[in-house]
Formats: structure tokens, sequence, C-alpha cells
């Protein structure tokens, strides 16, 4: 018997909701249509029933309306710049950033986890490492007192 939550989030819905706008940012970001284009596209053509729609929707208009400040925060992690970064990578980087930067009531540990469970689903064949190795290093400088990271 799985513990009930007392918060109300359903982590599987939050699971599926991040995989989902995954796939709106990867959209957006390839084609170029408007947030509220691709968001209703995704509403219209997803199961979305089984997804945390209100999640889903905060990292998608998040991270469009974040996202010079997020490629600007993720430089300094990366080894490339944020163009040459795999589409699905730099899309998952965004989203995680995100949460990290702006969902501070996402622990960081599940932001990292989630956005590896995702890149080894819909990246490159070590797309994972690479994500996993930018967002720790980021969460020892956006999340210091998470991580353990913190100068007393």
């Amino acid at each position: 018997m799985k513990p009930h939550r007392t918060d109300g989030i359903d982590p599987a819905a939050r699971s599926r909701a991040r995989r989902r706008a995954l796939q709106a940012l990867y959209a957006w970001q390839v084609s170029g249509t408007s947030i509220p284009m691709v968001i209703a596209q995704f509403q219209n053509e997803q199961d979305m029933e089984i997804a945390d729609l209100e999640y889903f929707e905060a990292l998608v208009k998040g991270v469009s309306s974040h996202c010079a400040e997020l490629d600007e925060r993720l430089t300094g992690y990366l080894d490339r710049t944020i163009d040459q970064v795999d589409p699905i990578e730099r899309a998952v980087l965004r989203m995680a950033s995100f949460e990290m930067l702006h969902r501070l009531d996402v622990p960081y540990r599940v932001v990292i986890n989630e956005a590896i469970e995702i890149a080894k689903r819909f990246g490159s064949d070590h797309g994972h490492t690479y994500v996993n190795g930018v967002l720790d290093r980021a969460a020892g400088e956006w999340r210091p007192s998470e991580s353990g990271n913190s100068r007393r």
C-alpha cells in the first residue's frame, strides 16, 4: 500500500507532466510555434488527464518566459553554447533549471532525477550523463543549503 500524500501532489502525474512538457518545449524550440498554440496542441493530442495539467502548463510557460535567463544561468556549466547542446538535452536542461530556480517547492534531487530519467527516455545515448553533470554542478550553487554546499 502506497503512503498517502497530504500535500495533494501526485508524483506520477508530475512525472507525466514533465515528459509532456519536454515534448512541448522541444516542439516549441524546433518549430517556433507560439506557446499558447503548443499547449493547445498538447492538450488536444496528448492523453493529458493522466498528467498534472497545471504543472505541465507552469513548466512550459515558465521555461518559455524565462528562457533567456535560464540559458544565461546555464552557460557557466556547459562545455559549449546552449545552441550547440542537443535539442532534447537543451529542453531538459531548461526545464530542470526552471524548476531549480523558480520551483523551490520541488526538492533539487527530484528535479535532477526526473531530468535524468527524461533524458534517458528521449535523449541521445549518453545525454543523461551530460544532463546529470550540468545539473549537479548547478545545484551546488543554485540550491547550496539543500545540496550541502552552503558556506557557513
